[in-house]
């Protein structure tokens, strides 16, 4: 397969956690032997190989955080995205084996087929154009023509700010950009300070480059 984008969610973590009360802090700090539970006993054991450290696999199909409470193991891999579950359980996160998101991939027959390529490079500008827009907002603001310069510094947009003049008001214009959703009250607020008025934020579907 080949990735192709990364879709950005289900996002979460496989890591080895242990026992709070094991004197532990790494995973190479696990003694040979151990046994780590867990429902991907090939992951574990490639990783801890790749550690020199050999330790016996206690394959489970779930509910791995319990594994302790049930005396299977003092160690365990796991999933976790915020790892709540396993403070709940008494587990402490002590290292991060791999990190996984939802990807869109394409298989190599693909490339091999001109027309689906096509179809496949639509798809993916497509969700890229979602994916871009999920963390922006399209302001917009009438400003007063000689602050324009300072409205300037305060919106700098993709490639500066689009400038509209104000129909019957020659001393105003309007002028609009794209900016980062963190970014929306900050720089509100500066706008105002410049005298901006009917100043309107909106979200956006797509944005295309």
């Amino acid at each position: 397969l080949t990735e192709l984008l990364d879709l950005g969610f289900g996002r979460c973590r496989l890591v080895v956690a242990v026992k709070d009360d094991l004197t532990v802090s790494a995973p190479g700090d696990i003694p040979p032997g151990t046994r780590v539970a867990t429902s991907f006993p090939r992951q574990t054991e490639r990783y801890f190989r790749s550690l020199g450290t050999a330790v016996e696999i206690a394959a489970m199909s779930g509910a791995v955080e319990t594994a302790p409470h049930l005396g299977v193991a003092d160690v365990v891999v796991d999933l976790s995205s915020t790892g709540s579950t396993l403070r709940v359980n008494g587990l402490r996160e002590i290292g991060t084996i791999m990190e996984s998101s939802a990807r869109l991939c394409a298989g190599p027959h693909v490339a091999a087929d001109s027309a689906l390529q096509a179809e496949t490079d639509a798809l993916v500008a497509i969700l890229e154009s979602v994916l871009r827009a999920a963390g922006k907002r399209y302001l917009m603001a009438n400003v007063s023509r000689d602050r324009l310069e300072e409205v300037r510094g305060v919106l700098p947009g993709i490639s500066g700010p689009t400038v509209v003049d104000v129909l019957d008001k020659d001393s105003w214009v309007a002028v609009h950009a794209v900016v980062d959703t963190a970014d929306v009250f900050d720089t509100t607020l500066k706008l105002k300070a410049l005298g901006a008025e009917g100043i309107l934020v909106t979200r956006i579907e797509r944005l295309m480059p």
